[in-house]
C-alpha cells in the first residue's frame, strides 16, 4: 500500500464513524435470508485483484508544503475467471492496498462524476502508451526526441492523467516524460465515458409468480454471454426465458431475459447471472471496498465479466425489488424500489418513513461522508434479503488544504508490506507515514459500515 498522509487518517476516522453506527443502527430482519450478497459497487462487469505497479518511472509533486516524488506509471491486476487489466490511477494521494479487491464501476460512482476533464482522461488513455505500443510513433506525435522508453511511456501518461483527475502541480523527472505529459495534457479532448463491458439493466425485478418477470436487459460489448440461474431456483421451478417463453442459455447485446415463476411458488427471491469473455473498454473505472485508489483502465487481456439481477414473488401485498448504486452527485448511495405488489411497502430510514405505494418506483439517497464505509442490509416481505456494501469515495484530495507532504530527501513510499517482508511493490502518492495508519483503516473497514434495514409495515394481506 502506498502512503497516502493525511487522507488515510481522514479515512480511518471516516470508517470508524460508520463502526459506531452499525453498532447502533443494526436490527432485526423481516424472515430468514433468501439473497444475501451483492455490492452497490458492482453493477457489473469485471472484477479483479490489485497486483501492483508493474511499469513505471519517477515523478514529483509540488504544493505549498514541498514536494513529494511518487511513482507514476501502469498497474496491473487479475481479472476474476481469467484475464489481466492495466490501469493507472485517477486518485493521487489516497494509499493502493496490496491484493485489493476491484469491481468496474459506472463514473458516476467515483471522483470522475464531477469532474469535467473526465472525458480528457480518456483520451490520453486512447491516444498513448500501453494503447499506443508503437513507442517511436509516440515519440515522434509527442515530439520527444530520443524516443521513449516503456517506463517513460508509462510516467508521462500518468502525470498527464493526474493533472486532470487531480488538479495536481506535478511533473515527470525524466525528460522524456514529461515531454510526453506535457503533449497529452495540451492535446487532449472530451471523449464520452465508456459502456460497461457487461450488465443487466434492471438489476431487480419484481412480481407475481404465474408469469414474467422482467425484463432483464443484456448491454455488453461481448459476442455474445452464458446466462444460468441458481440451481436452487431451478430445482424450485423458476426458469430464465426470453420474452417468447423458452428456456435461454445465452445472450446478447439487447437481448430481454425474464423469470419465468411458477404460480404455485411461494414467496421468495432468485438470482439470475450472465458471464461472458471479452475485453474490457479503455476508460471504465475500476474502485475498491477497501479504500484503495481508485483506477482507471488503460488495457485489457480478454477477460471474464459477469452481472447478476435478481427477482422477488408473492401472490399478494408488497413486492419490493431493491437494487442500489453510488451516486457521486448527491454524495450517497441511492437505494432504488420498486414494488409491483397490491399494497403500500413502508420503511424507516435514517428515522424517515418511506412508503412506495403499489406500482410506484422511488429511489431514496443515502448520504454518507466523504470515505465512509457502508454495509446496507436491506430486507423485504417473503423473506427477501439484500445487503449493499462498499466505501463512498467521490473525491480527490489534491485540491484540499493540510495533506501532509514529503521532501525529496526523505525516503521514497513504500507498500504497507514493505516493513514486513521487505518487498516493494511500488506504489503512487503519498507520505512514508502511512503504512500503521492505513493498516488500522483496513481493520476498521471489515468491523465498520453504516447498517440499514427496511421493514414491511405490518398490514393485513390484501385479496386478489
Amino acid at each position: 500500500m502506498s502512503a497516502c498522509g493525511r487522507g488515510a487518517v481522514r479515512g480511518a476516522a471516516a470508517t470508524l464513524v460508520s463502526a459506531l453506527v452499525a453498532a447502533g443502527a443494526l436490527a432485526a430482519g423481516a424472515g430468514p435470508a433468501v439473497a444475501a450478497d451483492g455490492t452497490a459497487q458492482n453493477q457489473g462487469g469485471a472484477t479483479a485483484t490489485m497486483g501492483g505497479l508493474k511499469t513505471y518511472g519517477e515523478a514529483v509533486l509540488h504544493d505549498d508544503s514541498g514536494d513529494l516524488e511518487v511513482s507514476a506509471g501502469l498497474f496491473e491486476m487479475s481479472v476474476d475467471g481469467g484475464g489481466t487489466l492495466q490501469t493507472y490511477c485517477v486518485d493521487l494521494h489516497t494509499p493502493t492496498q496490496a491484493d485489493a479487491r476491484y469491481a468496474e464501476t459506472a463514473w458516476s460512482g467515483t471522483s470522475l462524476a464531477a469532474n469535467k476533464d473526465a472525458g480528457k482522461i480518456r483520451w490520453i488513455l486512447q491516444n498513448s502508451y500501453p494503447q499506443v505500443n508503437d513507442l517511436a510513433a509516440l515519440a515522434a506525435k509527442a515530439g520527444v526526441p530520443g524516443g521513449l522508453t516503456e517506463q517513460d511511456a508509462a510516467a508521462g501518461t500518468q502525470v498527464a492523467i493526474w493533472r486532470y483527475s487531480d488538479a495536481a502541480d506535478v511533473d515527470a523527472v525524466d525528460p522524456q516524460a514529461e515531454r510526453l505529459a506535457d503533449y497529452l495534457h495540451k492535446s487532449a479532448r472530451d471523449l464520452a465515458e465508456p459502456a460497461a463491458s457487461l450488465s443487466l439493466d434492471p438489476a431487480a425485478v419484481s412480481g407475481r409468480p404465474g408469469g414474467l418477470l422482467g425484463p432483464v436487459t443484456v448491454h455488453t460489448n461481448a459476442g455474445s454471454v452464458t446466462v444460468a440461474p441458481p440451481a436452487d431456483a431451478v430445482t424450485g421451478g423458476v426458469r430464465v426465458v426470453g420474452k417468447d417463453g423458452k428456456p435461454l442459455t445465452s445472450a446478447v447485446n439487447g437481448t430481454e431475459l425474464f423469470f419465468d415463476v411458477p404460480e404455485d411458488a411461494a414467496p421468495g427471491s432468485a438470482e439470475l447471472t450472465v458471464q461472458a469473455s471479452t475485453t474490457v473498454p479503455v476508460g471504465r473505472a475500476f474502485t475498491s471496498e477497501s479504500r484503495s485508489q481508485t483506477q482507471i483502465l488503460a488495457g485489457s487481456s480478454e477477460s471474464t465479466v459477469s452481472a447478476t439481477a435478481s427477482a422477488t414473488w408473492a401472490d399478494r401485498g408488497a413486492i419490493p425489488a431493491l437494487s442500489a448504486a453510488e451516486n457521486c452527485a448527491e454524495g450517497g448511495v441511492d437505494i432504488t424500489a420498486t414494488n409491483e405488489g397490491d399494497a403500500a411497502f413502508t420503511f424507516e430510514l435514517s428515522g424517515i418513513e418511506h412508503t412506495i405505494a403499489a406500482g410506484e418506483t422511488r429511489t431514496v439517497t443515502i448520504p454518507l461522508q466523504e470515505d465512509q464505509a457502508y454495509d446496507f442490509t436491506i430486507t423485504g416481505p417473503g423473506g427477501l434479503e439484500k445487503r449493499f456494501t462498499g466505501v463512498l469515495d467521490c473525491r480527490t484530495q489534491g485540491a484540499e488544504t493540510g495533506d501532509t507532504t514529503q521532501t525529496l530527501s526523505e525516503p521514497t513510499p513504500l507498500l504497507a508490506g514493505d516493513a514486513v517482508t521487505g518487498t516493494n511493490l511500488a506504489a503512487t502518492g503519498g507520505s512514508s507515514a502511512t503504512p500503521v495508519i492505513a493498516g488500522t483503516a483496513i481493520g476498521l473497514v471489515v468491523i465498520g459500515g453504516a447498517a440499514l434495514v427496511l421493514v414491511r409495515r405490518k398490514k393485513t394481506p390484501a385479496r386478489d
